[in-house]
């Protein structure tokens, strides 16, 4: 028998690097869009809407079966209902197509009829693959979209609407649909949804590709504020250690060496401050806090040793920071020097490290 060998695969469109050998090769945010679990979708959703409140006074989600057709609602107002916006959430293993929306749409119909809520300025379906062409095309004709809405009913809206009775569609019904706007439904594409996600904290989390360039850390200003407060009494008790005098406020400390320590000290503090903010931006919650933990149980045997005077313990303490690796924390490659001193002061701002014990 004759045989041929296998030809070789072709060669990976990417070039192979160790970072491709350990992870494989990247997967476009709209590929892992199409294959997220439904619970995916749902937490993408969530995390998406953060990026609403850029636009909106108030974003809420409505939990439930008793959503009535609104899973994301946002307001323009911080008080009362118009105008607003729903978002409503599809989760298929296929484009949606107009089969998908009749009961969605009978819902806003009904609901909106009875006075349950008034009807939104936009009311848009969101899921992971998005509109199919029937259903994109519906969506650019409010007339056929509301013909098809009342051809659809019986089959598939009227048992469906709720679970406790049938809803005809009467004539008091009919007319309602009739007088709607149904130039208000829309279903945005995934890449608009990624697009608006990626100005979210949660971009980088969920689809990788490293954090932004974090922008430089501003001077401290000249005039010390009240969220210094705690920071600063600590590091001038450690001064008045070192000087055996007491130091009512920063303008008070005569030598040269302490007084570049404190202007050393609140830069150190206004870049930690400033990796805080930038972590709100760019990371979910909750990272920036774990980094000050990873840095206390870094420091805190250094923190807890002896130490000639408080002062030598801000030296040791905020020195062993500045060689902990911290490799471990999302924000790892974003953090300089100064950041490790800062979350020192952080945390003796916080009152968690004490320098005169």
């Amino acid at each position: 028998m004759k045989t041929t060998p296998l030809p070789l695969p072709p060669v990976p469109a990417a070039a192979t690097t160790a970072y491709v050998i350990a992870t494989g090769l990247p997967v476009p945010p709209i590929d892992r869009l199409r294959i997220m679990s439904p619970d995916a979708w749902t937490d993408f959703v969530l995390e998406w809407a953060d990026s609403l409140k850029t636009k909106y006074t108030r974003v809420e989600r409505c939990d439930g079966a008793g959503d009535m057709g609104r899973d994301v609602i946002a307001f323009e107002k911080r008080d009362g209902d118009d105008p607003w916006d729903n978002f409503q959430c599809k989760y298929y293993d296929h484009q949606l197509a107009p089969g998908d929306i009749w009961l969605e749409l009978g819902k806003f119909s009904y609901f909106t009829h009875i006075g349950e809520f008034t009807v939104p300025r936009r009311y848009c379906f969101l899921a992971p693959q998005g509109a199919g062409p029937k259903l994109s095309s519906l969506l650019r004709s409010a007339a056929k979209l509301r013909a098809g809405l009342l051809e659809n009913w019986e089959q598939k809206c009227r048992l469906g609407i709720t679970s406790t009775k049938e809803i005809p569609i009467d004539a008091a019904l009919k007319t309602h649909i009739e007088a709607l706007d149904f130039s208000i439904f829309s279903a945005p594409s995934p890449l608009t949804l990624i697009e608006e996600h990626s100005r979210t904290r949660h971009y980088a989390a969920r689809f990788g590709g490293g954090l932004p360039a974090r922008p430089p850390a501003p001077a401290p200003p000249s005039t010390i504020a009240a969220s210094e407060a705690n920071y600063i009494r600590a590091l001038l008790d450690a001064y008045e250690e070192r000087l055996r005098a007491i130091l009512q406020s920063p303008d008070q400390i005569s030598d040269a060496a302490l007084a570049q320590h404190f202007k050393r000290a609140r830069l150190e503090f206004y870049s930690a401050e400033a990796l805080k903010g930038f972590s709100r931006d760019t990371v979910p919650p909750g990272t920036f806090e774990a980094l000050l933990d990873e840095v206390f149980n870094g420091v805190a045997d250094v923190h807890q040793s002896t130490h000639l005077n408080a002062y030598d313990r801000v030296l040791a303490t905020v020195g062993h920071a500045k060689t902990l690796p911290l490799s471990s924390s999302p924000l790892f490659r974003q953090i300089h020097s100064p950041d490790k001193g800062g979350m020192c002061h952080e945390l003796a701002n916080e009152n968690i490290l004490k320098w005169k014990v």
